[in-house]
């Protein structure tokens, strides 16, 4: 199981540093075109379409290394007043959840890359067809499916996932930024 786990956690750590790389291209990119357009009075169009491409990119990429580290949004103060076993219940019925929206969400994002293929959709960018940003959503609900999956199978295995909370109320975040460090 913990080979099963690793191997996801690889997958979703490189993932991750994809979506770093786009966080820092864009704000390279916003930089760029607000220098463009004030410093030197040229405003340049095309940077306001492909910085929301690239924040897509991140949002899917990054959101199953989040899950991995289950770094996201969770109502600690309840799950903190659960008996152990119960927690372990909470954890797999999130776990399930996020992958079943994943799935839904990979999917969608199937059909939406097929359709736009097939009517030969384009961006409002010359010769960049709009599958290829598209084909962003089903990549990052693919990888977050497997990560929840993942978890999902662990915890039904009786396993603790690496990063699960512990639920003692008492911890601090992970992240400096959120500690203020």
């Amino acid at each position: 199981m913990r080979g099963l786990e690793r191997a996801v956690a690889l997958v979703a750590r490189f993932a991750g540093g994809l979506g770093a790389v786009l966080t820092v291209l864009c704000v390279v990119l916003v930089g760029y075109a607000v220098g463009m357009r004030y410093l030197l009075g040229q405003p340049v169009p095309w940077t306001d379409k492909v910085a929301g491409w690239l924040v897509v990119g991140v949002v899917m990429l990054a959101s199953p290394e989040a899950q991995r580290r289950f770094e996201h949004i969770g109502v600690d103060i309840a799950r903190d007043r659960l008996g152990p076993r119960l927690v372990r219940v909470v954890h797999l019925i999130g776990t399930l959840s996020v992958a079943a929206v994943a799935g839904l969400l990979l999917h969608a994002g199937i059909e939406m890359v097929e359709f736009s293929r097939m009517v030969g959709m384009m961006s409002d960018l010359e010769g960049v067809p709009i599958w290829w940003v598209q084909v962003l959503l089903p990549i990052g609900a693919a990888l977050l499916l497997m990560v929840a999956g993942a978890q999902s199978l662990l915890l039904l295995l009786g396993a603790r996932p690496d990063y699960l909370p512990e639920g003692d109320g008492d911890e601090m975040p992970r992240d400096p930024l959120a500690r203020a460090e």
